[in-house]
């Protein structure tokens, strides 16, 4: 008999776990389990909600990619998610909102949706939509006006690949979940390249300069620390005198080489704002 695999058991219970609020109330705006599908029912023939027992012959779920093909088992390999609405970080989020978001991510390759082969959805409640990673078709039936459909590449499922990341970011961008997806060791390079690299502020200074400035400050200040203590041991007899002494030790240079170049910018904008006065 077709089956639920394990992979989509545990998509369909993250999904539940943040978009029906309260378990132990039926509201309509919640999404409720009778609203997660995996497996077809008795009579469900074809398709990815349909495993090696219910495809039919040149089953598009099948036929179409070596994908599906290779990784047919007696899994399905779909997923059909209803109508919800929550509120959360400022915003409301509906199920057509959650499917655009998912069809745009899909459509700009992201890593985590390289193993969802189409999404059949309504962007408004009054068109259906499909879109397709082998560009195939471009719609179904109506009554995708009220769920969306994700299928999933057999070979995935087959393979037990975790199928949450995506979701999990969704959750995570509309503030019902922490983006606590742990990173790799071959993400630790791109990062640090990315956050070193990449300028900041109007000036277009990056953080590796910034970072290259504060290590010089802490020489900075023993030098003047070291001054002012030589300062102190001479007998003056007058304020002036000691911040004439002071002074004489800030050279331009020193002064410039202590600012930070973001600083920098704002003391020089506002000298030419003040000598053009």
């Amino acid at each position: 008999m077709t089956r639920a695999p394990e992979n989509l058991l545990a998509l369909r219970g993250l999904l539940l776990a943040h978009l029906n609020l309260d378990p132990k109330t039926v509201r309509s705006q919640d999404l409720e389990p009778a609203e997660v599908g995996i497996v077809g029912d008795p009579n469900h023939r074809g398709g990815y909600h349909c495993g090696s027992d219910r495809v039919v012959a040149n089953d598009y779920s099948v036929v179409e990619s070596p994908r599906d093909s290779s990784g047919l088992t007696l899994d399905a390999a779909a997923l059909d998610v209803g109508l919800f609405e929550v509120r959360s970080g400022g915003g409301t989020h509906t199920l057509r909102t959650f499917s655009v978001w998912c069809v745009e991510q899909c459509a700009a390759n992201a890593a985590d949706t390289r193993d969802i082969r189409e999404i059949i959805y309504s962007p408004d409640g009054r068109t259906v939509r499909r879109w397709d990673r082998l560009r195939r078709r471009t719609t179904g039936d109506n009554s995708h006006l009220w769920h969306t459909h994700f299928s999933f590449f057999r070979d995935s499922i087959k393979a037990g690949r975790d199928q949450t990341p995506l979701f999990r970011r969704y959750l995570a961008s509309i503030g019902l979940l922490e983006d606590d997806m742990p990173l790799t060791d071959a993400d630790q390079p791109i990062i640090k390249a990315a956050v070193h690299n990449t300028p900041i502020g109007r000036t277009g200074t990056t953080v590796a300069e910034v970072l290259d400035q504060m290590r010089l400050l802490p020489g900075q200040v023993e030098a003047l620390r070291t001054q002012l203590t030589q300062l102190a041991a001479r007998d003056f007899t007058d304020e002036p005198a000691i911040i004439q002494g002071v002074l004489a030790g800030l050279t331009p240079e020193k002064i410039a080489a202590a600012i930070p170049p973001s600083l920098a910018k704002q003391v020089a904008d506002e000298l030419a704002r003040r000598l053009a006065a």
